[in-house]
C-alpha cells in the first residue's frame, strides 16, 4: 500500500446555540490518502487480493491515530472513503466494508454496533460528511451526527481517501426525546 499522506483533524465546540458546552464537545478525524490498489488495471473482477493487502494495514494504522487524536473514550464513530475519478466507488467500499478494516476501530472504541459509513467517487477537494452513531447503541439519537471534512488536493484520480471519525460525546446541546418515546 502506498500512502501519500495522513491528515488529522480535531474540533472542540465550546458554544452551541448561544450556550456554553462544558466540557467542550470534541471530534476527531484521521484520513489516509492512498494510491488506489486497482488504479490502471481496468475492471478488476476479484477485489479480494487488494482488500486483503490494504484493509488490515489501514485499519491498524488509522484506528489508534483517531482514538489518540480524540483524547477521550470514543462514544460515536464512523468511516469513509472517497475514490478518485479513475476508480470505482466499489474500490473504496471494498476497503472500508470489511471486518479486516473496521474491527480495528471497533476494538479501539470498545464498540459493538455497526460502523456507519459514507463512500463516493469525487474530484480532489470534495467535501464529504462522515456519519457517526453511538458505539454500543445505534438508537441513541444524541450521538447521530456528521463530521464534514475534505482534502484540498485529494483524492487524485488514481487515489482513495480513507477515513475514520470519532466523537467523545453526542451532539452539543442534544435534546431529542429517546426513540423509545415514539413506540
Amino acid at each position: 500500500m502506498n500512502i501519500r499522506k495522513i491528515i488529522t483533524f480535531t474540533e472542540d465546540i465550546h458554544t452551541e446555540g448561544g450556550r456554553p458546552v462544558d466540557p467542550p464537545a470534541r471530534t476527531a478525524v484521521v484520513l489516509a490518502v492512498i494510491e488506489n490498489p486497482w488504479a490502471g488495471q481496468g475492471f478488476v473482477e476479484d477485489l479480494l487480493p487488494g482488500i486483503d493487502a490494504a484493509a488490515p494495514e489501514l485499519g491498524a494504522l488509522l484506528a489508534p491515530r483517531v482514538t489518540e487524536a480524540l483524547g477521550a473514550p470514543v462514544e460515536a464513530y464512523g468511516k469513509a472513503a472517497i475514490v478518485g475519478l479513475d476508480g470505482e466507488v466499489e474500490h473504496g467500499s471494498g476497503l472500508i466494508h470489511t471486518l479486516k478494516f473496521g474491527d480495528f476501530f471497533r476494538k479501539a472504541a470498545n464498540a459493538t454496533t455497526l460502523l456507519p459509513a459514507v463512500e463516493k467517487r469525487a474530484a480532489p477537494g470534495a467535501v464529504f460528511d462522515i456519519p457517526l452513531k453511538h458505539v454500543t447503541d445505534a438508537t441513541i439519537r444524541s450521538h447521530h451526527q456528521s463530521i464534514e471534512v475534505r482534502v484540498p488536493d485529494g483524492p487524485r484520480a488514481d487515489e482513495i481517501v480513507i477515513g475514520l471519525a470519532a466523537a467523545a460525546q453526542g451532539r452539543p446541546q442534544a435534546r431529542l426525546a429517546p426513540l423509545s418515546s415514539e413506540r
